[in-house]
């Protein structure tokens, strides 16, 4: 077992990881990171724990359109996936909305 240190949206985080699968491991961080960075730079979503929840939506509807031919996504284009998370993102916004207040 190893260790690789990497850092998503600016927090470091040292992993363990088994030998031979550091680079993937780095190459899924730094994937993280890039989508949770877009879904903050965004300026739609507040809160890390909603980027989060938006970053792997987004990327399991990504291996779900890659891996399932007949899936649930596979009369989806890429673009329609967006809109319909686009779509999630708004309900998650209205849902989570008055929890905001309570901190």
């Amino acid at each position: 077992m190893s260790q690789v240190d990497v850092t998503i949206m600016g927090q470091a985080y040292k992993l363990a990881c088994k030998e031979g699968e550091q680079a993937a491991l780095i190459q899924a961080a730094a994937y993280l990171d890039e989508k949770m960075c877009a879904f903050r730079d965004s300026a739609k979503i507040k809160g890390t724990d909603r980027i989060a929840v938006m970053a792997a939506l987004t990327i399991s509807a990504e291996l779900l359109a890659t891996k399932a031919p007949t899936g649930p996504f596979s009369e989806m284009s890429l673009v329609e996936i967006k809109k319909q998370m686009s779509q999630m993102e708004d309900v998650l916004d209205t849902a989570l909305s008055a929890q905001e207040t309570l901190f």
